[in-house]
Formats: structure tokens, sequence, C-alpha cells
């Protein structure tokens, strides 16, 4: 009987909150105090053009954003430290350590730390007027579009073989300044020419290593110890030559450095 009683005072309170805030609710409704907001979503027929074209600059906004992340890592420095990082992590012999999240996130700060100047540049003549409304969409993107072309041109460091490449294979006529350079032929020539120069710091990280791999798999031959693998036997020597010359230091400041 008492198990009955309290079965029926949980289920009496458990009706009493749920129906409780309905009624609240609908009495509030009543009195024309509507909290909830009301969003209809439906599908017509555009009236006009300009209901067709804000439909096709929606669309085009929601792909930018979906994009986004990819034009960041080309755009920027990340490609560069992210590359250098796995030579790092391959050169070293190393499988698990340090993951390659940490290694991302590293990359990813660093980017940051360079990246730093130009972002301010794009917020306080870029988003600020425009948030202001001081400016239209168009300038600024124009203004935000700026530093990060010019930030792109100086790592190239004059060399412009990239962009003559492309502006052959679209058959455009040859650029006086860097003004006449589209920006979709001047993303590519960055991309190319961040991979040369991260695959030529990889080559200088490489060296070293090889040079301990092939001492200590010339001493394992000698000895004839062919059963035991040269990886294993290296791997100590090759940390503790990195962490004596203190090798992330060094290169995070190689790296930071290779940055105009």
């Amino acid at each position: 009987m008492k198990r009955r009683i309290v079965f029926a005072t949980i289920l009496i309170l458990v009706v009493a909150g749920i129906t409780g805030p309905l009624y609240a609710q609908e009495a509030d409704n009543q009195a024309g105090n509507l909290n909830i907001p009301f969003v209809d979503l439906t599908i017509r027929q555009p009236e006009s053009n300009r209901e067709v074209a804000l439909s096709i600059q929606l669309i085009l906004f929601l792909a930018i954003i979906t994009l986004a992340p990819s034009i960041i890592l080309l755009t920027t420095s990340f490609l560069r430290i992210a590359i250098v990082f796995d030579f790092i992590k391959r050169s070293l012999s190393l499988q698990q350590v340090p993951p390659t999240q940490v290694l991302m996130g590293i990359a990813l700060f660093l980017t940051l730390f360079i990246m730093w100047p130009t972002m301010t540049d794009i917020y306080e003549n870029a988003f600020k007027p425009f948030s202001d409304g001081e400016i239209g969409i168009e300038e600024m993107y124009r203004n935000a579009e700026k530093p990060l072309r010019l930030f792109m041109y100086k790592q190239m460091q004059g060399d412009t073989k990239n962009i003559r490449l492309f502006m052959n294979l679209r058959k455009l006529p040859r650029p006086k300044s860097l003004a006449d350079v589209p920006t979709y032929v001047l993303i590519p020539s960055f991309v190319l020419n961040e991979l040369t120069v991260a695959f030529k710091i990889g080559i200088l990280l490489f060296i070293p290593f090889i040079i301990i791999d092939m001492v200590v798999a010339s001493t394992l031959m000698s000895m004839g110890m062919i059963m035991l693998t040269p990886i294993m036997i290296s791997l100590p020597f090759k940390l503790i030559l990195f962490v004596l010359v203190d090798g992330w230091g060094l290169i995070t400041q190689q790296v930071i450095a290779s940055f105009k």
C-alpha cells in the first residue's frame, strides 16, 4: 500500500512538472507575451531576379564557409610549418610520438603568431569599418584581400616562375605589377612555392639523421648483427642529438625566420 502511495505521489509531481510550464506558456500567449520565436521555412517561386540573386549569394556564402578551413590552410603559413614538422617526425623515425594532433596544434599556433600582423591589418581596414557601416561588402572584400595577397607574394621572394607558369597556362598577358595578377593565379603559385620551400627544409633535416642511420647500419653489418634492426639502435642516438642541439627551438626559429 505504501509503495502505491509513493508511486502515485511521484506520478502527480511528474505530471505537474510537465503540464505546469505548458499552462504557463499558454497563459503568456493569451496575454500577448510570446517568448518563443516562430520560424517559417517555405519554398516558393521567386518573384523577381533580386530574390534569385540573393538565393545564389546565400548558397555561395555557405560554400565559402564550408571551404574556409582549406582556404586558411592554403593561403597562410600553415602549409609550410605542417610539412616541416611531418619531416621532423619521419627523419627521427618516430611513429606515434609526438601525436599528429599535437604537431598540427603547434603548427596552428605558430601560424597565428606569424599571421598576426596580416590578420590585424585585415581587421582594422576591412572588418571593423564594415561592422561600423563605413564601407560596403565589396570594399571590405578588397581591403581584406590586399594584405593576404601581399603576404603570399612576399613569400615567393621575387621568384615569379610559378606565377608565370599559371599565367601561361591561362594564356593571360604578362602582368606589370602584383595588382595585375589575379587571385586565382596567385593562390596556386603560392601553394607550389610553399611546397618547394618545405621540401627543401625537409631535405636539410634528413641529412644528419641519415648519416647516423648509415653509421649504425655499417657498424651492425661489420659486427655480424644482421638480424638486429638498425632503426632500433639509431633512434636513441638521433633523439640525443636532437635534444642536445635544442632541435625544437632551432627548427621553430628557422621556420619563422623563413617567412618574410
